[in-house]
């Protein structure tokens, strides 16, 4: 199968003629050559370099064809198939293994998870660099610069698949580690040589799958329940949120009813919160409040935001104290502390808890919907590529707006997420799990009261473990 000299240095101009830009930029990554000119006549003579020194000339540009996926190259310029070039390099493969792995990983990456990758590494790499990363080769080419990265070296890219949700790519880069890696080049990898991810810390455990594979703010996770009372000293620091400013975040708490306010400010204040109280707003005043919270700097500097909001309203909007008009969108609440609308949020846990007591759907008279371009940022610009819906923890509880009747009404709900969240502080309890004690003693609650039943929805996409320790 090899070929003369005379016939390899035609192949490579018939080849290099056929690629695409793209694909000569990844057959220089695969060749281990850091790409300074990108031109058909300078892969020409790098190709010349690789292959007359090469004792297997032949086969080197054959599998380079079969990485890029030409195989209509292989047909063309080297007489030969997909599957004879398979059967081959199954016993001699050329390719640096970790090259190909990447370059494999690059092909079946999706523009929204090159755009996950980018916004998770954004306290890494600079911003010019963020910019002029076209594809995932060339975020792995700056780790690989930064020596975060490299082939002995290959947890930080395993744990960012993880955090995006392709597990099916992560899987590919732990058989890697266990087919090319020796055990004992592993192990000191583990121990020692391990570069840390930029969201993570140096250990490399991949514990708790079911907080990582929300793909989107719309899975709920009470169908995969943790288990509870995890010690956290059992836990990798991989997987755990920074949890230790003072204080530990900023908690809002707006309670147009008047009942349960103070219960839920004293219990974050006794988790370390600096805590933010409102009573009796109107729809107007509540996003005023809103948006003076991130217009202070300070803050949002610490490790965690928590928004609790106690009103009436329907199933999508809150009505505050008014009395009439379309309301504000609970959605958009959730928006004014995403990663585009708040940069200073960015990575960290952002807590949702609203109790919602449920009045008839109505239409609007005398105002309008609260529209997009009413929601203010904090300065900085909008960028529509960063995923706005990282780190969120949204637990929405409703019942009949009739229970306030009753002569002193406490929500049964706020009152179950204060203990559980006083027993989580004590025992060391999982966010995810503090809200499975909640669930629990909701459904305890309806089964007793059918007539006064709570609803609960609880949606996330934490990417870590969090303890409100």
């Amino acid at each position: 199968m090899a070929l003369s000299d005379q016939r390899q240095l035609q192949a490579i101009n018939q080849t290099v003629e056929a690629l695409s830009s793209c694909e000569r930029r990844r057959l220089f990554y695969l060749c281990e050559i850091p790409v300074t000119d990108n031109s058909a006549t300078c892969m020409k003579e790098m190709l010349k370099s690789k292959v007359m020194c090469h004792e297997r000339g032949y086969l080197f540009l054959a599998e380079l064809m079969l990485q890029l996926r030409r195989f209509d190259i292989l047909r063309k310029v080297y007489n030969t198939s997909r599957e004879e070039v398979e059967m081959t390099l199954k016993h001699r493969q050329v390719l640096p293994r970790f090259r190909v792995l990447m370059a494999n990983i690059n092909e079946d990456m999706a523009n929204e998870d090159l755009t996950s990758v980018k916004f998770l590494l954004d306290t890494t790499l600079s911003r010019e660099n963020m910019e002029q990363a076209k594809s995932f080769l060339d975020v792995i080419i700056e780790l690989e610069k930064l020596d975060k990265v490299s082939p002995e070296r290959v947890d930080v890219v395993e744990e960012l698949l993880r955090n995006i949700g392709r597990v099916d790519l992560a899987k590919k880069v732990s058989a890697y580690k266990m087919s090319v890696l020796t055990p004992e080049r592993h192990s000191s990898q583990q121990q020692s040589h391990r570069a840390p991810c930029p969201f993570t810390s140096p250990n490399g455990s991949h514990s708790l799958q079911q907080t990582r594979q929300a793909e989107s703010f719309h899975i709920a996770t009470e169908n995969t329940p943790v288990p509870i009372h995890r010690e956290q000293h059992c836990q990798s620091q991989l997987d755990l949120y920074k949890f230790n400013t003072n204080p530990r975040g900023l908690c809002v708490i707006i309670d147009c009813v008047g009942n349960d306010g103070e219960m839920l400010e004293q219990t974050f204040k006794a988790l370390h919160f600096k805590v933010a109280l409102f009573k009796w707003l109107s729809v107007d005043d509540t996003l005023m409040a809103l948006r003076g919270i991130f217009s202070q700097r300070e803050n949002l500097v610490h490790d965690c935001f928590v928004c609790c909001i106690i009103s009436r309203g329907t199933a999508n909007h809150l009505l505050g104290t008014d009395s009439y008009g379309s309301g504000l969108l609970l959605d958009n609440v959730r928006r004014l502390f995403t990663g585009d609308a708040c940069p200073m949020l960015a990575g960290k846990p952002k807590l949702f808890f609203f109790q919602r007591y449920s009045v008839p759907e109505f239409l609007p008279h005398a105002r309008m919907e609260h529209r997009d371009e009413d929601l203010e940022t904090d300065g900085f610009p909008r960028c529509d590529i960063i995923p706005t819906d990282a780190d969120v923890f949204w637990s929405h509880c409703w019942t009949d707006e009739c229970q306030l009747e009753q002569g002193h009404h406490r929500s049964i709900y706020l009152k179950a997420l204060t203990d559980a969240l006083q027993k989580g502080q004590i025992r060391k309890t999982h966010l995810v799990d503090v809200h499975t004690e909640v669930n629990r003693a909701i459904f305890e609650h309806n089964s007793r009261n059918p007539g006064a039943s709570y609803h609960i929805d609880l949606k996330h996409t934490l990417r870590k473990d969090l303890y409100l320790k």
